[in-house]
């Protein structure tokens, strides 16, 4: 559905953000991008939500390469989800996620009662349909985040593209965001999110895509890359991976060290 082949750029020729980066992200996945502040997450995001044009190498969409698609179409293909923000306006909830039918419906076109049903069946997927007339202003942290995930669903969308869609969240909100993540891939919705906690590859994701200095240091299942000897070199700083049962549940854990 996405693929990201050999992906190189920069913003000053003597300083390269992305060195030959290469992943794939197919139906049903969900693919948590892994890496400390300040390589190149954000650069990455940016070329494939066709923010930026990289220097050299090819993103393609469903086969097709990413320039080639008009901005509308690519709407329609993929959404993204940013960390929770500020609006300037008392917008509501559900008019935030009636938002997500502008490629659908074009600016200044009016919102249809057919659109009006599909923000309310997202917020409703959601179990957030009772905030549909809260001002988005007023809202949690978590409450606004899912609201933003409601607007790529109303999109209609096959591929989400999420940065830290857990920022800022407590355990409780934290835990329903990756939920969700897991739910909306089960209904054959593909997600790229980007994290700063490695323990969520294990929560909620089907592969890992480790990044230092614009390289890919590993990826692939988890449980393969998401490592003690990997997560140490990743953010060098000792970190040790290891199992933790809780009610008879399994799970790996990931604890930095202090010296």
């Amino acid at each position: 559905m996405l693929s990201v082949k050999n992906i190189r750029h920069w913003y000053r020729a003597d300083r390269v953000i992305l060195q030959d980066v290469s992943f794939e992200l197919r139906e049903r996945e969900i693919l948590c991008l892994l890496g400390p502040n300040g390589t190149g997450k954000t650069t990455l995001l940016r070329c494939i939500l066709a923010l930026h044009t990289q220097k050299s190498g090819e993103i393609e969409l469903f086969g097709k390469p990413l320039r080639s698609i008009p901005p509308a179409k690519r709407a329609a293909m993929m959404a993204y989800v940013p960390q929770a923000t500020t609006v300037a306006f008392p917008y509501t909830a559900l008019e935030i996620v009636l938002m997500g039918r502008v490629s659908h419906i074009g600016l200044g076109g009016a919102v249809s009662g057919n659109d009006r049903q599909l923000a309310c069946e997202a917020m409703e997927r959601l179990g957030i349909l009772d905030l549909a007339n809260q001002r988005f202003d007023e809202m949690s942290g978590g409450e606004k985040q899912m609201t933003l995930v409601a607007r790529a669903l109303a999109q209609q969308a096959q591929i989400l593209i999420m940065d830290e869609p857990t920022a800022n969240l407590d355990y409780h909100n934290q835990v329903k965001m990756l939920q969700a993540v897991r739910a909306l891939a089960e209904q054959d919705i593909a997600i790229l999110m980007t994290s700063h906690y490695p323990d969520h590859a294990f929560l909620a994701c089907t592969k890992a895509v480790l990044m230092r200095d614009g390289l890919v240091m590993a990826q692939g299942a988890p449980e393969q890359v998401v490592t003690t000897e990997n997560l140490s070199r990743l953010y060098s700083t000792p970190v040790t991976v290891t199992n933790a049962l809780v009610n008879g549940i399994e799970t790996r854990v990931c604890v930095p060290i202090m010296g």
